[in-house]
């Protein structure tokens, strides 16, 4: 048995990528390659349909170790991560026991998100009451007028536990761009008070407090590579502005702590956080930040590869979170979390699945916090580190975002990420993905399970949005300024207003399938159709079959239809469509499921509705809203 082993694989001949390439060539029968099979991304390179070993040679990411720079497989030896949850702070004993709660359910980190108005000593000792800064990660969120007032305090109560502060790790939200990206309100002095901020926190080695908020930039809508150059050119103005006012390069970069964003793509994500640690140890180390101890990670001439180390959490996405069908959302942040654990972050929250439209309750923010428990006590996520290594396809893709993401980094830095925020030019190609990406969800490119794709036809929302302004405790007293801000709908938004207009109606339209002809055809476009006019939320009636059109126009008017979608063969339509929308006289809208080659001919005599796989569906809904009458 142990021979059989052995030779597991010795009776498989090696297959050369000229012969897969013959083989594939073959089954193609003549169709394009490049067209079929390669994958043209939205970050700017193509993605072949398979890599071998051959494909890592020259790779850079492939020669590093986890723990060593420049930290693609890790900035530490192990993977694991602290599990994060946020609280609103609203009664700080209450949110005192809610803390201590949470930390007895599997949470290692929390997150506090206070109103600026109530930071002071007072209220920070009552929210901590029994916390153990040594054994929790502690982060906290308030409006940026107050970060530095809060991180003073935070360091007077830390020191006055009589605790180790080296091993005191969290951070304070200070991050010197959010209102620029959030309300277009300019920061002038942005440079002086992360200055104060990271001075004033330096008695906590361990605590970051100057914030890169990528998050916002994913949660607007960026495409992989732009959240990271983005990112990259964000985290490198605050070093280089710090250091210019004579901080030492050191601590300003262990100061910074990035919080990234996860999308729904998933070995993408991996590598996203692959790239940001090489690309960041890069930057940091062109600083020369020294080291002042002895420590066996500085480099020969005494340079801090410690500094280099990013510290990223992680949020799964709001970007693609749906109202309809919201426990999908559970699956979209489940492999979101996949991707960030597998990709070995520092920290994760994964948000609640109903947080896209209300405040989440107890139910919801276990189930959260227990998809990340589940990535730990029965999957062994923090058992492996760097599972992705060695992948001829995540190294690829690892290099190929390296490469896009520093190109952008390098453009950005030219001007200056701050100088580029005032201009816009950030905020302008983050909408423009964005509008992209509405654009493909409206034509189906981008799917939505639930939402442009296989709705719940009989599912209402209406009743369970709780509308509520943003308690987070930051941006207090700003108006819309007069910069540039991020967008700040979802991809789901459109679809979601479209289904919401057809609840509010006076009467839910029907759509009725007279299907007819061809079994296989006519089943299959029903169904198309019926999941078509679904995600406006109409009524849809679909059918077997009828044996003349006549049949079938009487059926659907006897169900009182709204819209009557023929659903056959291409062939008989010629025949059929003709017949249906004389019977039908305009009583009704009549649709044709879709594209025969008799297209314009059926144009031409008065027939204007077809939907298919080419149909933009967002549009084509809100053409029939506006034909029914629905606001």
């Amino acid at each position: 048995m142990a021979n059989l082993k052995e030779k597991l694989f010795t009776d498989f001949p090696p297959v050369s990528t000229e012969e897969w390439m013959a083989k594939i060539t073959a089954d193609l029968k003549g169709a394009d390659f490049e067209k079929k099979l390669v994958w043209k991304t939205n970050e700017g390179f193509n993605v072949n349909p398979f890599y071998r070993g051959e494909n890592l040679e020259g790779l850079k990411t492939v020669d590093s170790l986890p723990g060593e720079f420049p930290y693609v497989r890790g900035t530490k030896k192990d993977n694991n991560w602290y599990v994060r949850q946020d609280i609103n702070v609203v009664d700080f004993k209450a949110a005192n026991a809610k803390a201590l709660d949470i930390l007895d359910k599997g949470v290692t980190s929390l997150g506090f998100h206070i109103k600026g108005k109530d930071v002071n000593a007072e209220n920070i000792k009552a929210l901590l009451n029994g916390i153990h800064p040594e054994a929790v990660e502690l982060n906290f969120s308030t409006c940026q007028k107050h970060s530095l007032e809060l991180v003073k305090i935070l360091v007077d109560y830390i020191k006055s536990q009589n605790v180790d502060v080296l091993q005191c790790f969290g951070s304070v939200n200070y991050d010197p761009f959010k209102t620029i990206l959030k309300k277009g309100v300019d920061n002038a002095e942005w440079v002086e008070k992360a200055a104060e901020i990271a001075l004033a926190a330096a008695p906590l080695p361990r605590f970051r407090v100057l914030n890169v908020n990528a998050t916002r930039l994913n949660n607007a809508g960026s495409y992989i590579y732009q959240e990271l150059g983005y990112a990259l050119a964000n985290g490198n103005e605050i070093l280089s502005k710090l250091t210019e006012k004579g901080l030492d390069a050191t601590l300003v970069a262990k100061k910074i702590k990035f919080n990234f964003g996860i999308g729904s793509n998933y070995f993408m994500e991996i590598a996203k956080f692959r790239a940001a640690r090489w690309l960041w140890a890069e930057i940091v180390m062109a600083y020369n930040p020294k080291c002042p101890n002895e420590c066996s990670n500085k480099t020969d001439d005494g340079l801090c590869r410690c500094a280099a180390k990013i510290y990223a959490h992680a949020e799964t996405s709001t970007y693609n979170m749906t109202i309809f069908d919201a426990h999908v959302n559970l699956l979209r942040s489940q492999t979101e979390a996949m991707s960030a654990t597998i990709a070995g972050i520092n920290s994760l929250t994964v948000l609640p699945f109903d947080e896209a439209y209300k405040d989440s309750d107890d139910f919801s923010e276990r189930i959260a916090r227990n998809q990340q428990l589940l990535l730990k006590e029965e999957c062994h996520f923090d058992k492996i580190t760097d599972a992705s290594a060695g992948s001829y396809y995540i190294e690829n893709l690892t290099s190929s975002i390296a490469e896009q993401a520093w190109k952008l980094f390098l453009e950005t830095d030219e001007k200056g990420f701050y100088e580029a925020l005032k201009a816009g030019t950030v905020q302008s190609a983050i909408a423009a993905s964005a509008a992209n990406r509405s654009k493909a969800v409206a034509t189906r490119r981008e799917i939505l399970l639930g939402t442009n794709q296989y709705p719940n036809f009989t599912e209402t929302a209406a009743h369970k949005i709780v509308e509520g302004g943003c308690n987070c405790g930051c941006g207090e007293g700003h108006s819309q300024g007069t910069l540039q801000s991020l967008p700040t709908t979802r991809l789901a938004t459109d679809f979601e207003k479209l289904r919401l207009a057809t609840e509010k109606a006076d009467k839910t339209p029907v759509v009725f399938m007279l299907t007819i002809g061809n079994l296989a055809m006519r089943l299959a476009r029903s169904q198309f159709s019926a999941n078509f006019f679904g995600c406006a939320g109409y009524k849809v009636i679909d059918n077997l079959g009828f044996q003349t059109v006549e049949e079938g126009v009487k059926a659907a008017f006897d169900k009182k239809a709204d819209i009557i979608v023929l659903c056959s063969s291409d062939d008989e339509y010629a025949e059929y469509a003709p017949e249906a929308h004389k019977l039908i006289q305009g009583k009704a809208h009549f649709v044709v499921a879709g594209a025969p080659a008799s297209m314009d001919e059926l144009k031409a005599q008065g027939i204007e509705h077809f939907v298919n796989v080419r149909s933009n569906v967002l549009d084509t809904l809100r053409t029939f809203n506006a034909k029914l009458g629905i606001q």
